[in-house]
């Protein structure tokens, strides 16, 4: 009995040894959550630089056409998906055309546009898409010339502009657009020293533009 007992002891005390070597059960397995990115947030003061290519809205083939370049400011306020602001943007241009008739040479030209409008858009996260609309201004110059001699005289030209556009959020605090106008300026009279002048009518200019903006 003395010894069945001491087996009975030395087993349980072997299988106790064996349970504490055991690893402990393993705790369930639960995925990391995902990281989640901040919501973009377009509301703030931006600057950038933009160009494209216009093209004067006639069907006779002898508009002004050319490229222009140069640089943006606005400012932006963000409520919820809803996105207003304003900008202006200006720079230099090269939209000309010209004709010769018997010796004589005549030549329109833009050498400089710009616009203030307003913006409203709808933000999806990292794109905004919008309408724009506002004052649009450019610097119009007509010359002539004949056997050597030129004679040629600049206006500033007024009016009106509208769009649409698409804004892409590519980096924090840097963004690409895309934007079309149509500009609708109004005519002047060139030469007015030499009577009646040469009236101009309505100038209208479609145009398309690129642009990068850094946003503070």
């Amino acid at each position: 009995m003395k010894r069945l007992g001491l087996g009975i002891l030395l087993a349980s005390i072997a299988g106790a040894a064996c349970a504490a070597d055991l690893p402990a059960p393993s705790a369930p397995y639960s995925k990391a959550p995902a990281v989640v990115g901040l919501p973009t947030n377009w509301s703030g003061f931006y600057i950038g630089a933009m160009g494209g290519y216009g093209s004067e809205n006639t069907s006779d083939g002898l508009g002004i056409k050319g490229g222009f370049g140069g640089g943006t400011v606005g400012y932006n306020w963000q409520f919820g998906a809803l996105v207003a602001g304003f900008e202006a943007d200006g720079g230099f241009a090269d939209i000309n055309n010209s004709t010769a008739v018997d010796g004589l040479t005549l030549a329109a030209k833009l050498d400089a546009l710009a616009t203030v409008r307003g913006r409203v858009g709808v933000a999806f996260e990292q794109v905004l898409l919008y309408g724009t609309g506002g004052f649009a201004l450019a610097d119009a110059k007509l010359s002539a010339s004949a056997f050597g001699v030129g004679v040629s005289d600049s206006k500033t030209l007024t009016g009106w502009t509208a769009g649409a556009g698409a804004e892409w959020m590519f980096l924090p605090h840097w963004s690409l657009k895309a934007e079309y106008l149509y500009r609708s300026l109004s005519g002047a009279t060139f030469f007015a020293q030499f009577p009646p002048g040469v009236p101009t009518g309505t100038l209208n200019i479609n145009s398309g533009q690129f642009g990068v903006n850094y946003h503070f």
